[in-house]
């Protein structure tokens, strides 16, 4: 987490705390998320590997400038930059550019076009659905016999493209310029699949479909995986994909996934933000106002109120039970080494209602436990 002070734009996810399972661009995911009040946890699911000095992308880019393609696919925004950087490191930048030029370019999705623009090219056509499937469609439609095609791919390796237009006649030139590797540290990535089945993450963020699904796996292998799927339906945990493609993993193993509208990480952020500031969580009326939880607290008619992990723990289970009586031993299990002592959920429950403000949110229903003061809809 980054402890640089920055702008605050809006309180919309003060108490949250956002896992980014992203290695691009993640300090400015970040800054982004806490400019809004959030609670920043970085934990990449892999790493992007870049091909910079990699021979084959070198020989296949001077095989390109010596027989200029026809055709040149873009199937994502940094793939196509690393691509052009490494031909800058080989010293290459001009004759890459010239051999280019006539060519008519595709791209994958609005990443892969603005990669394009800013390499100086202009994108000929753009896959609306973000997808290689839709890409290959095109391009068979256009038809690609006899034409020489320059297929530029993700970190996930081929993609099926190459089949498909050779298989079309095509004499295709394949360039796989970065690929994806393990995590920086999967002990962290462990620990915040835990954290997110254990109720102390709001919410966590995805860009790449593989990273979702090395994500999901890592939760599979920690036991955490159908906590994780159940609290996403029961809208206590937020898992945000930057596009479907991205939302693929997540939605395969029974995730509820909020989808970005644009491909892009300030969509992504938007999204986010809307859903926390917007009245989109999960809530209860109460006497006191709209009550929502968060990791770190709780929100009270629009207010966020920072709680000690066991007053989260408490407020998680009255809020479960939506107004109705929890018990004093029901309450017992959630408290740290209470033991048999019935004592301590009275003391937890008095200091919870200190650090509240409002007294009389919980309830106490004699002899029989405890409940929030939920307004009835009748």
């Amino acid at each position: 987490m980054s402890s640089t002070t920055r702008p605050t734009l809006s309180a919309a996810l003060d108490g949250c705390t956002v896992v980014i399972a992203v290695d691009r661009r993640s300090s400015e995911l970040s800054a982004a998320l806490e400019r809004h009040g959030a609670i920043v946890r970085q934990a990449p699911a892999l790493t992007i590997v870049p091909h910079i000095d990699d021979d084959s992308l070198i020989a296949a880019t001077r095989s390109l400038i010596s027989a200029p393609p026809d055709i040149v696919v873009a199937t994502t925004g940094v793939g196509f930059r690393g691509w052009i950087e490494a031909a800058d490191e080989a010293g290459l930048a001009d004759e890459l550019h010239a051999a280019l030029a006539g060519a008519r370019i595709v791209a994958r999705g609005p990443k892969a076009r603005g990669a394009i623009q800013q390499a100086g090219f202009t994108a000929d056509w753009v896959a609306e659905s973000e997808t290689s499937a839709e890409l290959g469609e095109y391009l068979l439609a256009e038809g690609v016999a006899g034409q020489r095609v320059a297929v530029q791919h993700h970190g996930s390796g081929a993609d099926g493209l190459d089949e498909l237009l050779g298989d079309a006649g095509a004499d295709v030139v394949s360039l796989t310029v970065y690929r994806w590797g393990p995590p920086p540290d999967p002990a962290v990535v462990a620990r915040s699949v835990v954290a997110a089945a254990a109720g102390e993450v709001d919410a966590v963020l995805f860009t790449s479909a593989p990273g979702a699904a090395e994500w999901m796996a890592a939760a599979a292998r920690e036991g955490a995986l159908e906590s994780i799927v159940d609290r996403t339906r029961r809208r206590r945990l937020l898992l945000a994909a930057v596009g479907p493609i991205t939302a693929g993993p997540l939605q395969a193993a029974g995730a509820e996934t909020l989808i970005a509208e644009r491909g892009r990480l300030g969509a992504l952020v938007r999204a986010v933000v809307s859903h926390f500031g917007g009245g989109h969580a999960e809530s209860l009326q109460t006497g006191a106002g709209r009550l929502e939880l968060r990791s770190a607290g709780v929100v009270l008619d629009g207010r966020h109120i920072p709680l000690s992990r066991t007053g989260a723990d408490l407020m998680a289970a009255l809020f479960d039970a939506g107004g109705g009586v929890v018990s004093r031993q029901r309450l017992q299990t959630v408290l740290p080494r209470s033991g048999e002592n019935t004592h301590a959920v009275e003391m937890a429950v008095a200091r919870l209602r200190e650090a509240l403000g409002t007294p009389d949110l919980v309830k106490t229903v004699v002899k029989r436990g405890y409940r929030i003061d939920v307004v009835d809809p009748a």
